[in-house]
């Protein structure tokens, strides 16, 4: 059994895995705006409440770059007290366990490949879309990672007056003096104008994707996270945009894919033990 771990800004999620299925799946609000020593002691605390004699591994996604041999992370995206922290060290020091770290987006790509609506594709981008933008690469049905595990930031390209980060996530909806919760409650009332926020989100996604091909030609691109709950909204307005791709032959193939499976990244980062 391993345990696998979704470290996050916000919320912390545990859960011990075993066959490819999560179990007693814990998730707690992270103490991120505290000191460093103190968001390790709560990862420590949870990590305690999980363990037994079953546990041999520990896998860890960090919204992070990661030196994934050493098990450092650096710079982790809401959590300004982590700026390098030896986090597999601290934690097989203390736990006597093999500890293997990665980026959240990876281990997001890497469950949705093994378990998910990735498995038919030997190569696929897995896309999480929320807070910000992240993504993963699989290609040959195996995460490719880069140095410091920093390939697929697809979010950080230049787009318009900032990047597709500012555009195809949270962020787009504050533009907007709304959250992508409130405009999803809208839309499903029929209101005109959260319907049409949508659809511009939907545009801004789709030139999004056609980056994607351009760079990874996948055969599927899979979204995650929360705003993917509101694809019906933006679906048709992001495969308009993708139409003006010009290597049809590319276009017309790949299939994009609203994630149904809430544990992907758990079980992704489970998966980095092996």
């Amino acid at each position: 059994m391993k345990l696998s771990i979704d470290l996050g800004g916000t919320n912390i999620r545990i859960a011990q895995v075993e066959d490819g299925k999560c179990l007693n799946k814990v998730s707690v609000v992270c103490l991120a705006q505290q000191d460093a020593s103190t968001v390790l002691s709560q990862l420590f605390r949870l990590i305690g409440e999980m363990m037994n004699e079953t546990v041999d591994g520990i896998g860890i996604g960090v919204p992070s770059i990661v030196d994934s041999e050493k098990g450092i992370v650096y710079n982790v995206a809401n959590i300004s007290s982590w700026k390098e922290i030896h986090l597999k060290e601290v934690l097989e020091n203390e736990f006597k366990v093999a500890v293997a770290i990665n980026n959240d987006s990876n281990c997001f790509a890497l469950g949705e490949s093994l378990y998910g609506e990735g498995q038919p594709y030997a190569n696929m981008v897995g896309v999480t879309i929320g807070t910000g933008i992240g993504a993963g690469v699989v290609i040959d049905h195996r995460l490719y990672c880069g140095q410091y595990v920093g390939a697929g930031e697809v979010g950080s390209f230049p787009y318009l007056d900032s990047d597709f980060e500012h555009y195809c996530s949270s962020f787009f909806f504050k533009r907007h003096d709304t959250t992508g919760v409130s405009a999803a409650e809208k839309a499903k009332q029929g209101d005109r104008a959260a319907l049409d926020i949508w659809k511009e989100f939907g545009m801004h996604l789709g030139n999004l994707m056609k980056v994607i091909l351009f760079a990874y030609a996948p055969q599927a691109i899979v979204l995650g996270g929360g705003i993917v709950s509101a694809f019906p909204f933006f679906k048709d307005a992001m495969e308009d945009a993708m139409q003006s791709f010009p290597y049809k032959v590319i276009s017309d193939n790949v299939r994009v894919i609203a994630s149904s499976r809430k544990d992907s990244s758990l079980l992704g980062a489970s998966a980095l033990l092996g």
